[in-house]
């Protein structure tokens, strides 16, 4: 059986403090469908996961955002956690490289706290999402027509609300990186 994400590569962008278990299963599920996967981060070595009220894993990090060109992806896959993505969102450089992919209609994935980052790029007006429910006003305010599902696509953009809702978004996540670029 073919895969449907082989020769696809795919950028997990997270520091200190990401969901470990928004991490593992969507990198796991885009190895399985034959993805390569870069853990970019802000720093290198490892960065720590949190895990049910507690620090997690250490994953490896693969290269450091100061290294990485957008344009070397094919999708993006932001995981949720407080920390991280409030660490990610004052970085200009994230912040660019994720402005990058809404431009060019490259697929992104973003859940629970992960879509706080995507504010930072003021390219959500209009945009049908969901998150967590802490940064719904957040995105409201970003101009996104914020809604409470469990998995929510708007042209390439799949975003979903909790660890629970895993299994639907990891579905939704290769279904959009699959395809072709959206526009």
């Amino acid at each position: 059986m073919e895969k449907k994400l082989s020769g696809k590569l795919i950028a997990i962008i997270v520091t200190d403090g990401f969901e470990q278990s928004e991490f593992e299963q969507p990198k796991e599920a885009l190895e399985e469908q034959g993805a390569k996967v870069d853990v970019i981060s802000l720093k290198k070595g490892k960065v720590k996961a949190w895990k049910d009220k507690d620090w997690g894993d250490e994953f490896e990090v693969d290269a450091i955002i100061d290294e990485v060109e957008s344009g070397n992806y094919d999708a993006l896959l932001l995981p949720g956690g407080v920390m991280s993505p409030d660490k990610l969102r004052v970085n200009d450089l994230v912040v660019d490289f994720l402005a990058d992919f809404l431009d060019e209609g490259k697929p992104i994935a973003a859940i629970c706290h992960g879509p706080w980052t995507l504010i930072e790029t003021h390219n959500l007006e209009g945009r049908r999402m969901t998150s967590y429910h802490s940064i719904k006003t957040d995105l409201i305010n970003a101009g996104v027509k914020w809604v409470d599902e469990e998995v929510v696509v708007d042209d390439g953009l799949v975003t979903s609300r909790s660890p629970k809702d895993l299994p639907a978004f990891c579905k939704k996540m290769i279904e959009e990186f699959a395809e072709v670029v959206h526009h």
